[in-house]
């Protein structure tokens, strides 16, 4: 039997409101604790990155499912993905509207012919599963479109996390490794806000979220530019080809600080060792060791990389 492992993270950013860190800690420890209780009970990775990726998108701190962020029209149009690492399979949905949690769909999508489906195929799958429809939308994401709209949308990007008074980039995500030794990974966001209607992201894609039977990886930051360094199955194919963890992030982080890139990624192998990087100031991420809980939160050291065996 394996011990399991768990990594989940809620965003990347350069954080001015460093009080807000005791509500986004509170909130990835707790969601850590659940999880990781489902992978100590024997669920699998699949399961708890399912649920996992559900509690932090019902959280409306996070910039995914309920509190995601608008795009230029005032709408949220959500993308997520799941992959099931044992089996090497994945499946996603691309800016999915009125629905609470992207994640089930890319759920039923695993064992489907057609696994990623964007705005058009997605609403209609929905209907077909008779999901609810759902306004994920939070008064914090509307009054902070209404500002930026008078300002003729000046801003690149929406805020991090709902509350805050910083700016900038906000994912969530969950690696999982379960006690059978299986990996998976989820990826959830709504996008980076105030975008061009119809922009894709990168977590509906492998360069945002991979997993085979070595690794699994969750990206988080400038979709443009994880997708540009195809970050995750970058790291993932390197553990493939016999790179330790670690020193596959450390590699693939000091390439795309080297491209000036603005991302940050979470990680977890077949060993159980757990990884994670990042270009940007601070990366919300919180784990279980097996032992413990602990997180990135106040990580802000220049190493571009951390790990715990």
């Amino acid at each position: 039997m394996t011990t399991p492992k768990l990594i989940i993270h809620g965003g990347a950013s350069s954080l001015e409101d460093k009080g807000g860190l005791i509500q986004v800690r509170q909130s990835l420890h707790s969601v850590v604790k659940e999880v990781y209780e489902l992978l100590q009970g024997g669920k699998s990775a699949v399961e708890a990155v399912i649920r996992g990726c559900e509690l932090l998108e019902d959280d409306p701190k996070f910039n995914a499912g309920t509190g995601s962020v608008l795009q230029s029209d005032g709408q949220v149009r959500m993308s997520a993905s799941l992959m099931d690492g044992d089996r090497q399979r994945f499946s996603g949905v691309i800016n999915v509207s009125r629905i609470k949690n992207p994640i089930h769909i890319t759920k039923f999508l695993q064992e489907q012919d057609d696994r990623t489906l964007s705005d058009l195929g997605a609403a209609e799958l929905a209907r077909e599963l008779q999901i609810p429809i759902y306004d994920p939308r939070i008064d914090f994401r509307l009054e902070e479109w209404i500002s930026e709209r008078k300002d003729n949308f000046q801003r690149k990007m929406a805020r991090l996390y709902a509350g805050s008074n910083e700016a900038r980039r906000g994912t969530i995500g969950v690696v999982a490794l379960d006690s059978e030794g299986k990996i998976a990974a989820g990826t959830s966001t709504g996008g980076k806000g105030l975008e061009r209607i119809g922009r894709v992201s990168d977590s509906a894609t492998v360069a945002g979220n991979y997993a085979t039977q070595y690794a699994g990886v969750s990206c988080t930051g400038v979709g443009e530019d994880i997708v540009e360094e195809a970050l995750a199955s970058r790291i993932v194919v390197r553990v493939t080809d016999g790179i330790s963890l670690p020193e596959a992030m450390k590699r693939s982080i000091k390439e795309s600080s080297e491209n000036k890139r603005d991302l940050a990624a979470i990680s977890l192998d077949a060993s159980g060792a757990i990884a994670w990087g990042k270009t940007c100031e601070i990366l919300l991420a919180a784990y279980h060791t097996g032992v413990a809980i602990g997180d990135t939160l106040e990580w802000t050291s220049d190493e571009l990389m951390g790990y715990v065996a």
